[in-house]
């Protein structure tokens, strides 16, 4: 065969690629492997030009023996025995939750050393989303002492917060 190499591999793609994915797809019930398997045996093919110069029969043999191998080559990887596949794509990733939660728990820790009048208006306020004057009410109190309230928990808030390692 007097052909180039470029116009012997794109007839040996045009004549094998689909029997080679179908033959895959048999052997593995998974096209996307199969597409990457045949990829991988056509640039082999390309890589050994000898190949192409073979016989129909030939160049036949060679193809199924590479893509068979291939597929033995998987089965046998460790990508294959760890990862899983699945139809559906992932959910958007989340990010890292962990140093909320134990931010959270240091807070509440910490606010478990106030006392329960000092506790009250910090959490009605920060957790609560309830201005002063609500909180005025609620606790039947004047909002001077509201105020001044959360100010003395606020401060041994950033104490007790200090004394778990939290620099402010």
């Amino acid at each position: 065969m007097a052909e180039e190499p470029d116009a012997l591999l794109r007839a040996l793609h045009e004549s094998y690629a689909r029997p080679l994915q179908s033959y895959v797809v048999r052997l593995t019930g998974d096209r996307a492997l199969a597409e990457d398997v045949v990829q991988e045996a056509m640039v082999r093919a390309w890589k050994h030009p000898e190949v192409l110069a073979r016989e129909e029969g030939a160049a036949r043999a060679w193809l199924y023996t590479v893509v068979r191998n291939l597929v033995i080559d998987d089965r046998r990887s460790a990508r294959h025995a760890r990862e899983r596949t699945t139809a559906a794509a992932p959910d958007t990733p989340q990010p890292d939750a962990s140093q909320a939660v134990l931010d959270s728990w240091l807070v509440a820790d910490a606010l478990e050393q106030l006392t329960p009048e000092h506790r009250a208006v910090v959490v009605g306020a920060y957790y609560g989303g309830r201005s002063v004057a609500e909180l005025a009410r609620e606790q039947r109190i004047p909002e001077g002492t509201v105020k001044s309230r959360m100010h003395y928990a606020l401060r041994a808030l950033r104490l007790a917060l200090q004394e778990r390692g939290v620099s402010a």
